[in-house]
């Protein structure tokens, strides 16, 4: 889902930084410099907020995807329906 961008003048954000911390777990917060984008306020509204942000914004990460994505267009992927169900697996008995 992509969140709702609000624009905020950096005198503004600097007058209630709390205040806009918490508007940006729902929405990005562009901050603006002279009427101009300057950058953006993200926040996080749990831990997994901010885990998906890091994941989301790790270049390794990204470039694993990109490897899998490229291994599974050139048909070296499993369909997910063509693994073992946990049903269907044989436990080893001691």
């Amino acid at each position: 889902m992509v969140k709702a961008m609000k624009k905020v003048a950096l005198t503004e954000l600097k007058d209630d930084l709390s205040k806009y911390l918490r508007l940006a777990e729902r929405e990005q917060i562009v901050i603006t410099r002279h009427g101009q984008p300057a950058g953006i306020l993200v926040g996080f509204a749990s831990d997994d907020d901010w885990f998906d942000y890091q994941l989301e914004n790790d270049p390794r990460f990204l470039k694993r995807i990109e490897r899998a994505r490229s291994s599974h267009h050139g048909g070296q992927g499993v369909k997910l329906e063509d693994l073992p169900s946990k049903k269907n697996r044989r436990t080893k008995s001691g």
